[in-house]
C-alpha cells in the first residue's frame, strides 16, 4: 500500500491509498471440468475434476466390478475406449456438457489417450 504525506491543518499526515480492486479470476470458471487419464500396466482410469471445488465430478475405470467383466482385457486400447465412452454417458448423466483435456508431459495424443478421448467425443461431450 501506498502511503503519501497529506498537508491537514498545518500538519503533515500519512494519507493511506488502499490497493485496486481486481476482479475474480475468470479463467478457472472458463473451463471449470477437467479430464484426467491415468494408466497402469493393468488398469486404465479416467476422471473429470471440477477445478474450483476440487471434486471428482464423476470417474470410470476398468477395475470396476461390473466393468471387468464385460471386457476381454483391461490395459489395452480397447479397453480405454470403452472407459472413455462409460465416461462419456456418465458426464451426459451428470449434465455436464463440455470438459476440457489435461494431458501429463509425457501424455501424447496416441494409443490409449487417443481412444479415451475420441469415444469421449462420440459420446457427445465437447472438449474445450
Amino acid at each position: 500500500m501506498l502511503s503519501l504525506p497529506t498537508l491537514v491543518r498545518g500538519v503533515f499526515q500519512e494519507m493511506v491509498i488502499p490497493p485496486p480492486v481486481r476482479p475474480p479470476r475468470v479463467v478457472k470458471f472458463l473451463k471449470p471440468y477437467v479430464l484426467k487419464m491415468h494408466f497402469t500396466n493393468k488398469y486404465v482410469n479416467a476422471q473429470v475434476i471440477h477445478a474450483p471445488t476440487a471434486t471428482v465430478a464423476s470417474a470410470a475405470s476398468s477395475q470396476e466390478k461390473a466393468l471387468r467383466t464385460s471386457m476381454e482385457s483391461t490395459q489395452d486400447v480397447a479397453a480405454a475406449a470403452k472407459i472413455g465412452k462409460i465416461l462419456g454417458e456418465r458426464l451426459l448423466l451428470k449434465e455436464i456438457p463440455a470438459v476440457s483435456v489435461f494431458l501429463k508431459r509425457e501424455q501424447k495424443y496416441h494409443g490409449k489417450v487417443k481412444a479415451v478421448i475420441d469415444s469421449l467425443r462420440d459420446a457427445g461431450v465437447k472438449l474445450l
